[in-house]
């Protein structure tokens, strides 16, 4: 048997590369799981620092049917939220070389699998910083023989670039050698073209999918369980915690001049949030707030509370709203970052959420937004999303492939 056999082929090489946070990575590894359930075989490739908690470790190993095998790439992140600058796993910015040492390694994984699809998680919509490997990917799964299907993986809304040269380049870069574009969302709320009006340009290969996230299943799960733990709780999150020191602060100082003064408040500090701001948060709060690091029963702790105060990323909004209690949500706009900010103007709008803005956030517009939510309520009646879009993806790329072979 060749080592490029249809039975020795991979399916789908995913490729997440986050530099910050670690919302990217855990919508692509929703995928990831999806995918392997429906029978297919999967490389997941990732190039950021390792996350733990994705669910990939119990899959098993190898390149089987319905299969993950992960590759960790050498890792790198952003200096800060500007983007600007990448790090490599020594904190070192990363020069030629390093580049041309991970170009290579990524290749190796595409001519050791020769997957019938390479996906890539947001790019050429973003990461443009890391185009030195994923040009060279896109061109060598065009160029295989046979070649492979390239698809593009997008949340509900594009971070828009500042400049048209850029837009320019994202819109060049996807009609010259794409084949599907995947938008996880739901286009009744967001459509592509209301973050990126140049979206005519790739329409004909755009599918909406619905939301990529698990809170559904989890929520289900959490509520037929016993357990008590975090009753009527505030739980105050930050996501990966790369850039919510800020706000969960702010929530110390907002708890006492709240209408849940009283309640038992729980601070999720994020992984990727520095061991120094962890302890000055533990140090700082009083009695009836705990502090301590991400959990992975999140969901399950907001289906038990009062209220959740959060950012607005992708994943922790379709987790706040699925477990239906009030939700403050403090966008993230650091940089050049407009997605948060405008997913979750939208939701607000729709009376799903109560949100504060960054630049105003202070212990008093906090506290104040609490009322609010409280006022609102929450979304006990189910959030008017479809939370199926993992499935959806594998259920579209598998009748693509089916038309592909045809």
């Amino acid at each position: 048997m060749s080592p490029h056999s249809p039975s020795s082929r991979a399916d789908v090489l995913l490729y997440v590369q986050h530099l910050l946070g670690i919302g990217h990575i855990r919508r692509a590894a929703a995928l990831a799981r999806a995918f392997q359930r429906a029978g297919l075989k999967v490389v997941f490739v990732t190039g950021g620092l390792p996350v733990g908690g994705l669910g990939l470790d119990e899959v098993p190993g190898g390149i089987g049917p319905g299969s993950i095998e992960v590759v960790q790439l050498p890792p790198a992140r952003s200096q800060d939220d500007s983007f600007k600058v990448i790090l490599d796993a020594d904190n070192q910015p990363i020069d030629d070389a390093w580049k041309a040492r991970r170009r290579d390694l990524l290749l190796e994984v595409f001519r050791r699998h020769h997957p019938r699809v390479v996906m890539t998680e947001l790019f050429p919509f973003g990461r443009r910083k890391m185009r030195f490997e994923l040009e060279p990917l896109v061109a060598a799964a065009r160029t295989a023989n046979p070649p492979a299907l390239v698809a593009c993986s997008l949340r509900d809304i594009v971070n828009r670039p500042e400049g048209a040269e850029k837009t320019a380049w994202m819109v060049d870069r996807f009609a010259r050698f794409y084949d599907l574009l995947y938008v996880h969302g739901d286009p009744r709320y967001f459509r592509l073209e209301d973050s990126f009006p140049e979206s005519a340009a790739v329409a004909e290969r755009l599918h909406y999918t619905g939301y990529v996230t698990e809170a559904a299943e989890a929520v289900e799960a959490a509520r037929q369980e016993a357990g008590s733990s975090g009753q009527d709780e505030v739980v105050v999150s930050a996501g990966g915690g790369a850039v919510g020191a800020a706000l969960l602060h702010c929530a110390l100082a907002a708890r006492p001049l709240s209408p849940l003064a009283a309640a038992p408040w729980r601070l999720l500090v994020g992984p990727n949030t520095p061991e120094s701001d962890f302890q000055a948060l533990a140090a700082a709060a009083p009695p009836g707030v705990t502090v301590e690091r991400a959990r992975p029963d999140f969901v399950a702790l907001l289906t038990r509370a009062r209220l959740s105060i959060s950012q607005g990323g992708y994943n922790t909004l379709m987790e706040v709203m699925a477990a239906g209690l009030p939700g403050v949500v403090v966008p993230f706009a650091g940089g050049s970052e407009t997605e948060q900010t405008q997913r979750a103007r939208v939701l607000a709008e729709a009376g799903l959420i109560t949100v504060v803005d960054e630049e105003t956030l202070a212990p008093a517009t906090l506290a104040e937004g609490i009322a609010r939510a409280l006022r609102q309520g929450g979304t006990a009646g189910g959030a008017p999303f479809r939370f199926d879009g993992a499935a959806e993806t594998a259920r579209h790329l598998i009748a693509q492939l089916k038309q592909a072979a045809a």
